[in-house]
C-alpha cells in the first residue's frame, strides 16, 4: 500500500527538516569547537612569551620588539591574525586568565591527567575556555577580576552554559579560584 502523494511530501518535508536540524546542529558544534582550540592556541602562544621573557629577564622595551617581530614573523607564515595588538592580547590573557588544569575526576568523570604535558594539551585548555577569542579579547578591557569574571560567567550563561558547568570550567582553570561576584561587577568594557 503506498502513501497518498500529500502524505509523501509531509513524510520528505519531515526527514529535510530533520536533515537540516543535524547539519545546522554538527555546523554549530564546529564552529565552537574550533572557536574553543584557537582560543586556546592563543592562551599558549601567550603562556611562550611570557616563559620566553621570564627565562631571559628581558626588560620592557625589549619586550615591545619581541611582540612585533613575532607579529611580523607570524604574518609572514600564517597570513592575518598575528597583528602587534593580536600578539598583545596573547601575552594578556595569558597573564589574565591563569593557568588551566583539569578537574578532578569527580567533577569531570575523566581519569586525572598524569603529566604536565598532558595537562597542558591544547584540547584540554580549549575545554576551559568556551568562549570565541573576540570574547576574551572584549573581557580584557576589564581591569578588575573580579568584573572579568562577572562578565565571563554571564557570556557563558547567554551562551546556554548551566552553571554547573560554569562552575567547572572555573574550576578547570588553576590559580583562579575566585568567588563569584553577587551584585554588579563594578567595571564595564567600553
Amino acid at each position: 500500500m503506498t502513501l497518498p502523494k500529500t502524505k509523501k511530501l509531509e513524510a520528505y518535508g519531515h526527514l529535510v527538516s530533520g536533515i537540516t536540524e543535524v547539519l545546522e546542529t554538527a555546523r554549530r558544534a564546529s564552529a565552537r569547537s574550533v572557536n574553543a582550540t584557537m582560543t586556546a592556541a592563543y592562551w599558549m602562544i601567550g603562556r611562550r612569551i611570557v616563559e620566553f621573557e621570564q627565562k631571559g629577564e628581558l626588560r620592557a622595551e625589549y619586550g615591545e620588539e619581541l611582540i612585533e617581530r613575532l607579529a611580523a614573523d607570524l604574518s609572514a607564515r600564517y597570513g592575518r591574525g598575528f597583528s602587534v595588538r593580536n600578539v598583545w592580547h596573547m601575552k594578556s590573557f595569558y597573564l589574565a586568565w591563569p593557568t588551566p588544569q583539569t578537574t578532578s575526576a569527580e567533577l569531570e568523570g575523566r581519569e586525572i591527567l598524569q603529566t604536565v604535558s598532558a595537562e597542558f594539551s591544547l584540547l584540554n585548555i580549549a575545554e576551559c575556555f568556551p568562549l570565541p577569542w573576540s570574547a576574551y579579547v572584549r573581557l580584557l578591557s576589564l581591569k578588575n577580576e573580579h568584573a572579568r569574571t562577572f562578565y565571563e560567567t554571564e557570556a557563558l550563561a547567554r551562551r546556554g552554559l548551566s552553571p554547573v558547568d560554569t562552575c567547572l570550567i572555573d574550576e578547570a582553570r588553576s590559580r583562579s579560584k575566585i568567588k563569584k561576584v553577587d551584585g554588579v561587577a563594578g567595571e564595564r568594557a567600553e
